[in-house]
């Protein structure tokens, strides 16, 4: 398999140049872990990086190689987004309700908010 050296931007790796595997398009990965072992023993820690262009030409705007980013969220990429898919489901962090307060499930006696036709 080939490999190509490339460079490593932010984070513990920032400044390196590692060799990557290309894959069969020629190209390295679009996501690149690294696993670092823990000193105590646990659990290893993963550092994500993530592919980007490294340059363009200055006359034609030609593609001149690929470096990684950090990507301190660490949140994998790894999904293909379709426009039919539902959204990454996030913390309900609503400003409404205080943390440790449980909001108020009661359901209204009017759907949507319409007023009451109780004076009929």
């Amino acid at each position: 398999m080939k490999s190509e050296d490339t460079p490593f931007e932010g984070g513990p790796l920032d400044g390196r140049v590692l060799p990557v595997l290309l894959g069969p398009t020629g190209h390295p990965p679009k996501v690149y872990r690294v696993p670092v072992p823990d000193s105590a023993g646990g659990p290893p820690t993963v550092l994500v990086y993530r592919r980007v262009q490294a340059s363009v030409s200055r006359r034609l705007s030609l593609h001149q190689g690929w470096k990684y980013e950090y990507d301190p969220t660490g949140q994998s990429g790894g999904k293909l987004k379709w426009p039919w898919s539902k959204p990454d489901a996030k913390p309900d962090a609503r400003p409404d309700t205080a943390p440790g307060v449980k909001p108020d499930t009661t359901p209204d006696t009017t759907p949507g908010g319409k007023p009451d036709d109780s004076d009929e």
